[in-house]
């Protein structure tokens, strides 16, 4: 019954898509999701208590509003945006703010505001008692760690937020690896003369780069480890939960919506001189919220750093000109920018302002593996395509514009193939990600049929970009992927290929790489640049 009803909501959803596909209203949620962006919560601004908010008070409308972004704003807003759309006339029912509910009906969606209402008030009582479990946590954390003391003085350290086992090192034979560890040892702007660089990943074997050891962390928010701090934060907590209670009876939602986040906080403000990282790291897979916690840390000495491991963040220019935001860019408020180039400083100062700390540092390594490249004993063209999900999955993305979809992955693949096997060139096919079953089946399909052919290398996706095009003499992206910028960086021929010539070949998203049309253009880009490799290669 649970199948059949998940499958009717599914559908339902789907028509909803197409409803927006049809009407050539794809960029609606695109409209959404910036105005829910912009949109200052009234409510809660200057009311926030300087007691549970610390040193991020100045700034609390603005972070509950990124909060919400991402705990209410994201694929479930879409989906709850798409079920309304799927059948005339019916409401959408999702927990949001009063302000939100009337941002959504402004963009001509009906709201259910009681339901609604009630839905939000439900969402806002669980992380009230979500926040209530993590000063537990943090608590017991502090005593046990009081008790028995096992955490390890770091000194000077680093730390990365939100990484993977592949974002660390990983040295090939040659010793080399291009994750994002070693990036920062080889950055001439970070911290210096560092005991340690730590991480979230759970579950690794400590490391080194270049000598400093790297030490995973469960936490960036370590217990405390001494009674007084712990006393402190006893008071606080009780203070705390009791004022989010009696506010939330009284409709100030904002400090039990927070609760959770401000325990953090707190640990953090009662920790002693000298506990905390150097640098905190955070990158664009989570962009919009800027955890609370880190504006106590940055008041300690800290610095809060956010880095750009990919390029592709802006919308396709249109006819008519480019298409607003995505993604809520313009909520964003961190203290320092680390760009790839002038073009991405230049987007980050339209989404948040000009008076943005940025610094241009060039291509950032972000991934690697120790699996080496495989050998092809002539020269290849290094291919970088974008998987396209399927259906269910591509219609809550709230993609504003049709391009990663089967149909022109295939054709941008195929065009790609013939031309390289015409040219006797090996093409290097480097699937961005593993992503399983999300895959559009007819993309997979395609794809075990051409893996198939003896003049396509397909590359372990886990293996870096960087390998990839060193083993090349040019190199294809997708547009708009950051390898292109990766192989101008290196020195090589780079071009982004649109086998559809919808594409503007001025789009401020390609970086200044050439944008190429269609087979034609392809094959004589292809004779003017590698033509030559491969008249060496045979002599």
């Amino acid at each position: 019954m649970l199948q059949r009803r998940g499958r009717r909501r599914l559908k339902r959803r789907m028509r909803g898509y197409r409803f927006l596909k049809v009407s050539n209203q794809l960029g609606k949620f695109t409209a959404v999701k910036e105005s829910l962006a912009t949109t200052r919560l009234n409510q809660c601004a200057h009311r926030a208590a300087k007691h549970v908010f610390g040193a991020g008070v100045r700034d609390a409308e603005l972070i509950v509003r990124q909060y919400l972004l991402v705990r209410a704003g994201r694929l479930n807003l879409n989906r709850a945006l798409l079920y309304a759309l799927g059948k005339p006339g019916s409401d959408v029912i999702h927990p949001l703010p009063p302000e939100w509910r009337n941002v959504i009906e402004q963009h001509g969606f009906k709201v259910a505001n009681i339901r609604s209402a009630l839905a939000w008030n439900g969402f806002v009582a669980l992380l009230l008692v979500y926040g209530m479990v993590v000063i537990a946590r943090q608590l017991a954390g502090s005593v046990k760690e009081i008790v028995r003391p096992s955490f390890r003085a770091l000194g000077r350290f680093a730390y990365f937020g939100t990484l993977a086992a592949g974002n660390l090192p990983q040295p090939c034979n040659d010793g080399r690896s291009h994750d994002i560890l070693t990036w920062y040892q080889q950055w001439s702007g970070r911290a210096g003369e560092l005991d340690a660089l730590c991480h979230s990943v759970r579950g690794v074997a400590p490391g080194a780069v270049e000598g400093v050891p790297v030490i995973p962390l469960p936490s960036a928010v370590t217990p405390l480890t001494k009674i007084g701090a712990l006393v402190r934060f006893i008071g606080w907590g009780i203070a705390s939960s009791a004022l989010a209670i009696f506010d939330l009876l009284r409709g100030r939602w904002w400090h039990a919506l927070m609760l959770g986040e401000t325990s953090l906080a707190a640990t953090v403000r009662m920790q002693e001189p000298g506990s905390l990282a150097r640098d905190y790291l955070f990158h664009n897979s989570d962009p919009i919220y800027r955890p609370l916690w880190t504006y106590e840390a940055e008041k300690h000495g800290s610095r809060i750093i956010f880095y750009f491991y990919s390029t592709n963040s802006e919308s396709f220019k249109r006819i008519d000109g480019y298409p607003k935001f995505t993604f809520g860019w313009q909520a964003m408020n961190w203290p320092r920018y680390l760009v790839w180039d002038e073009y991405q400083a230049d987007f980050v100062r339209r989404a948040v302002g000009q008076g943005a700390h940025i610094s241009v540092v060039g291509p950032i390594w972000f991934q690697s593996s120790a699996v080496e490249m495989p050998q092809t004993g002539k020269p290849g063209v290094a291919v970088f395509d974008i998987t396209p999900h399927r259906p269910s999955r591509y219609c809550l993305l709230g993609a504003d514009y049709e391009f990663y979809v089967p149909a022109i992955s295939i054709r941008f693949l195929t065009h790609i193939a013939d031309a390289t096997h015409q040219m006797d060139a090996v093409m290097l096919w480097k699937r961005k990600r593993k992503i399983g079953t999300i895959a559009h089946p007819q993309y997979r399909h395609f794809t075990d049929r051409l893996s198939k052919r003896g003049d396509i290398v397909l590359v372990d996706p886990d293996i870096s970009a960087l390998r990839v095009i060193e083993a090349s003499c040019a190199v294809i992206s997708m547009p708009f992927t950051s390898t292109a910028l990766i192989a101008r960086e290196m020195g090589k021929p780079s071009v982004y290929y649109d086998p559809t010539g919808q594409l503007q070949s001025d789009d401020r998203a390609a970086h200044g790489i050439p944008i190429i049309s269609g087979p034609e253009q392809l094959k004589a880009w292809l004779c003017s640049h590698v033509n030559f490799q491969l008249k060496v290669a045979h002599l």
